[in-house]
């Protein structure tokens, strides 16, 4: 179970620095991260860490993927979490 929350921290910490980087991006015109790479590292398990870090900076509030995607993310991996693990350990 360590492992677990070690990879959760790292993957969430990852999640949100690289969201809160494209909301700077975004603002100075610089290289932005693509949406996908965002949406990928919510569904490796940083979802809760980009809705925090989109509503923190204002960051893809709009944009339909992330208001309904991230939100689903967070409701799936609650179940996987509540029901997927029984059979792990």
């Amino acid at each position: 179970m360590g492992f677990m929350w070690t990879y959760l921290k790292i993957i969430s910490i990852l999640t949100a620095v690289l969201t809160a980087y494209d909301k700077y991006a975004a603002q100075t015109g610089r290289w932005r991260i693509k949406e996908r790479t965002l949406l990928l590292l919510a569904a490796c398990g940083g979802s809760v860490a980009i809705w925090l870090t989109m509503h923190l900076v204002r960051h893809k509030t709009r944009k339909a993927k992330f208001v309904v995607g991230i939100p689903l993310l967070i409701f799936l991996q609650l179940l996987f979490l509540v029901f997927g693990l029984e059979g792990i350990y």
